[in-house]
């Protein structure tokens, strides 16, 4: 029987591997250069370098790729494609006379500097207006047919777009959610006249009420799922040609769950976050191990820094978001992404002004220190100069880091600002780290939440780096660095299960509604979710059933999802109130005397996938003396001092050790302040508090 599980999330730089043997809990990882030209190219060549050493012991492992039983993928190939706005040719059809709706948006700016910009500029359409059709066809907001779809006009307007040299077709009809028959009907006829053409309905993506934001999400999906799925059938042929042939492979989606490599291909939208959510997941689950309910999930890679919050165990949802002012509206973990990585390049602008991003040296040609052609400098040359990294035993002394390309890269910065090249090292990590606070602060304190009362679990190649001081800027309870923090994304993969997200509006006053009413739509959504996981391989006992209700006061412009039990949903009345209490823990206040409206039902079905359950080590005696591996000339807040560099790996289970320190390990180094203490758990977690 298949025995191992393999998870890789593609990061900007590098790209992640965690292999888990599941009969013993044995977990191997290995970092390799991402390949931006083709990831599947970095995937296959992890793989392998996580499969050959079983090989090697084959005479006592027995272990071939088709022991494989478990492939799952954290990427980013749709979110880069949206952001580097490089997807298809993408055309668009609505309804006659709708023509202005994604043009118009929301008309709304993004909160900071732009509301002040008098310059400011939306995103430019994914769909021009000259690849915009319209559909002489009208459905009235219960559903009813007011004017029968138009198919002679329809076929006309089709065989216009063919001669544009479109890819994809993206189909959003007023009030299709209610009556999707003439989307249907415009698919079938699309693939008469453009055979080749994929085409996304909004009826199928998002069955919900707001024609704009309904709009923008079929049209994303519409721009990358032809892109994605070539990606994904690719990558499918070269494992199977490597000898993975389990059909147990999947892609993460934007919501914490995993999706089947079919129907991710399908619904490309819904994996724009795909490689932060696995982080977020896995810090779920570091939550409820730790017994930890408060977290702030910080997640720096070589290109990007993502951060969430986990309340009380639980990550924060959430069912609309942007990617580059790009609206969508599906379900996902509510991640804040900035520009900060290991790779974000710094230099002095005209006006002799120290920028510090949001532009990045990526995987190619990468930081200077890399030695790869990169002569801008970078976080990771600041790091390496400050002495933070270290030079010969970067990736477990697998790849040499050039301490002297380092300096030349920071010279040019700090030449034009009269300061040395340590100082100008040390202001261009401080410009990162407040940068990074800055959006912690975004999803907690500006939420209402006290970050005193929050611990901040530090991962990605880059987290620990930063971590410790950040969380003493910003007085948080403690810094955890998880036994693997480097992968940790990765790892948050193998933790994931398979989870599917129905939704569908139909507005009616609670008052009005009967239980049964309740029961017949969610009894139809509950189908749909148990079907898709049957087919997906999963038995009834291992399948989840969740269900809520978006619920508002009626006028309102915004809902809040309620969850509702069949044993709820017999007691509606006290549905309502538990709807004004949240209301009023969310808002400040309550209105029990106003109607109250079901927006839309939701339903998520959960396919349980075999628990992970990481190891525990016991004490076996050794000391923190035993783990020292050199002294190195470390800079701190403007003093260069003589810092002990211990490998982590050699760290005893409930060891203490203070701070300053540098934590050395193959895929991550950490950074203990002075005036800290770290402490190892029995999971070789790292927690790591003031001292008192």
């Amino acid at each position: 029987m298949p025995r191992y599980r393999v998870a890789v999330d593609t990061g900007g730089t590098f790209s992640d591997f965690v292999y888990l043997d599941e009969a013993t809990g044995a977990v191997s990882i290995t970092k390799v250069p991402s390949t931006p030209d083709d990831p599947s190219r970095a995937i296959l060549q992890g793989v392998e370098a996580l499969i050959a050493p079983s090989q090697a012991q084959a005479t006592r492992s027995k272990s071939q790729p088709a022991d494989v039983g478990y492939f799952c993928h954290g990427t980013t190939v749709g979110t880069n494609a949206l952001l580097e706005g490089k997807g298809v040719r993408t055309a668009l059809l609505v309804t006659e006379g709708f023509r202005g709706i994604y043009e118009v948006a929301e008309q709304a700016r993004p909160y900071g500097t732009a509301i002040f910009d008098v310059m400011y500029d939306k995103p430019a359409p994914l769909v021009p207006q000259s690849l915009t059709g319209e559909v002489r066809e009208r459905v009235d907001f219960r559903g009813n047919v007011l004017v029968p779809l138009d198919e002679a006009t329809l076929r006309a307007t089709l065989r216009n777009l063919k001669a544009r040299d479109i890819e994809a077709l993206a189909v959003c009809l007023l009030f299709s959610f209610l009556h999707p028959a003439h989307e249907a009907r415009v698919r079938d006829i699309a693939h008469e006249e453009i055979p080749h053409c994929n085409v996304s309905l909004s009826s199928e993506i998002l069955p919900q009420i707001r024609e704009y934001y309904r709009l923008s999400t079929t049209v994303i999906n519409a721009y990358l799922q032809p892109i994605l799925a070539r990606y994904i059938e690719n990558l499918d042929r070269r494992l199977v040609e490597a000898g993975v042939t389990t059909r147990q492979k999947y892609i993460m989606q934007s919501n914490g769950g995993m999706s089947t490599f079919p129907d991710a291909a399908r619904t490309a939208v819904t994996t724009v976050l795909s490689g932060p959510a696995g982080g977020v997941t896995a810090g779920a689950f570091a939550s409820r191990q730790l017994k930890c309910s408060n977290l702030v999930t910080f997640d720096m890679g070589g290109t990007s820094c993502d951060v969430a919050l986990i309340k009380d165990g639980e990550p924060v949802l959430s069912s609309r978001g942007k990617i580059e002012g790009r609206d969508l509206a599906v379900p996902m973990m509510d991640i804040n992404t900035v520009s900060a990585g290991g790779g974000t390049i710094a230099k002095v602008d005209r006006f002799g002004v120290l920028e510090v991003g949001p532009h990045s040296a990526g995987a190619v040609p990468g930081p200077a220190c890399y030695g790869r052609g990169g002569e801008a400098a970078t976080i990771t040359d600041c790091n390496l100069l400050l002495g933070y990294l270290s030079a010969d035993n970067f990736l477990g002394g697998r790849m040499k880091l050039d301490r002297v390309k380092a300096e030349q890269a920071i010279a040019r910065v700090a030449k034009p600002l009269s300061l040395e090249i340590a100082a100008a090292a040390e202001g261009i990590v401080r410009i990162i780290d407040v940068k990074m606070e800055e959006a912690i602060k975004a999803i907690s304190t500006m939420r209402g939440h006290d970050l005193r009362d929050f611990m901040l679990l530090a991962f990605g190649g880059a987290g620990p780096l930063h971590a410790t001081r950040m969380a003493r800027d910003l007085g948080m309870a403690g810094v955890i660095v998880p036994l693997y923090p480097g992968v940790f994304s990765a790892m948050g993969l193998l933790m994931s299960d398979v989870k599917h997200d129905y939704i569908r509006s139909r507005m009616t006053l609670i008052s009005t509604l009967k239980p049964a009413d309740v029961e017949a739509v969610f009894a139809e959504l509950e189908t749909q979710a148990r079907n898709a996981l049957r087919r997906d391989g999963f038995r009834p006992a291992e399948i989840r059933i969740d269900r809520a209700l978006d619920l508002r006061y009626a006028g309102q412009g915004y809902e809040i999802t309620i969850g509702c039990t069949a044993e709820e949903t017999k007691t509606l009345p006290a549905l309502r109130m538990t709807f004004d209490a949240e209301h009023k823990s969310q808002f400040g206040h309550m209105a029990p005397e106003e109607p109250v409206e079901v927006v839309s039902y939701r339903v998520r079905g959960t396919g349980l996938v075999p628990a992970v359950t990481m190891p525990q080590f016991a004490p076996q005696g050794r000391k923190l003396a035993d783990a020292l591996r050199e002294m190195r000339r470390v800079r701190f807040g403007g003093k260069t001092i003589s810092c002990p560099v211990y490998q982590r790996e050699k760290l005893d289970a409930g060891l203490v050790l203070r701070g300053p320190a540098i934590l050395d390990q193959f895929d991550c180094t950490t950074v203990i302040c002075d005036g800290q203490v770290a402490r190892v758990d029995e999971w070789k977690n790292l927690i790591v508090t003031e001292e008192k």
